[in-house]
C-alpha cells in the first residue's frame, strides 16, 4: 500500500503543478493583444492542459485503489474523509472547467479579463490548503463524523 500511496502523490503533484499553473497562463493570455503571442499561449495551455490531464489521471486511479483497498474501511465513518472526497471531485471539476476554459481560448471565445482569472488562479490552492490540513491533522468535523 505504502508503493501505491507513494504514486499517489507524486501523480498529486504533478497534476497540481497543472492546476496552479494554468491559470496563471489564462492570465496573460488575457492580456495579450498580438497574434503571435495568442497562438503561442494556446498551445502552451493545450500542451499543459494534456500534461496535468495525465497528472491528474494518475491521481484519481492511485487515490480510488486507496479508497478501495484501505481509506474506505479506515475513515469510511470520519468527517474529514467525506470532505476530502468532495474536495477532489471538486478539483476533477475544476480541472474540467479549465479544459473548456483552454477550448474557449483555442477558439477566440474568451470570456474573462485577467482579474478574473487571477481569483480563479487562487480556486486549488485554497482546496489545497484545506486538503491537506483534513488529510493531515484529521479534524473532528462534528455532525459529518460517525
Amino acid at each position: 500500500m505504502l508503493w501505491v500511496k507513494a504514486f499517489h502523490v507524486i501523480f498529486v503533484v504533478a497534476w497540481y503543478a497543472g492546476l496552479l499553473y494554468l491559470p496563471r497562463l489564462f492570465v496573460y493570455h488575457a492580456q495579450t493583444d498580438d497574434t503571435i503571442g495568442d497562438e503561442r499561449f494556446k498551445v502552451m495551455e493545450r500542451k499543459l492542459f494534456m500534461i496535468m490531464t495525465a497528472g491528474g489521471i494518475g491521481a484519481l486511479v492511485f487515490g480510488v485503489w486507496l479508497v478501495a483497498d484501505y481509506a474506505w474501511a479506515a475513515f469510511a465513518a470520519s468527517g474529514w474523509f467525506k470532505v476530502k472526497l468532495v474536495l477532489a471531485g471538486a478539483l476533477v471539476l475544476y480541472h474540467a472547467w479549465c479544459g473548456k476554459l483552454v477550448a474557449d481560448f483555442a477558439a477566440g471565445r474568451n470570456r474573462h479579463g485577467h482579474r478574473f482569472y487571477r481569483i480563479v488562479n487562487e480556486v486549488p490552492a485554497l482546496i489545497l490548503l484545506a486538503m491537506v490540513i483534513l488529510v493531515v491533522v484529521k479534524p473532528s468535523m462534528g455532525g459529518l463524523d460517525g
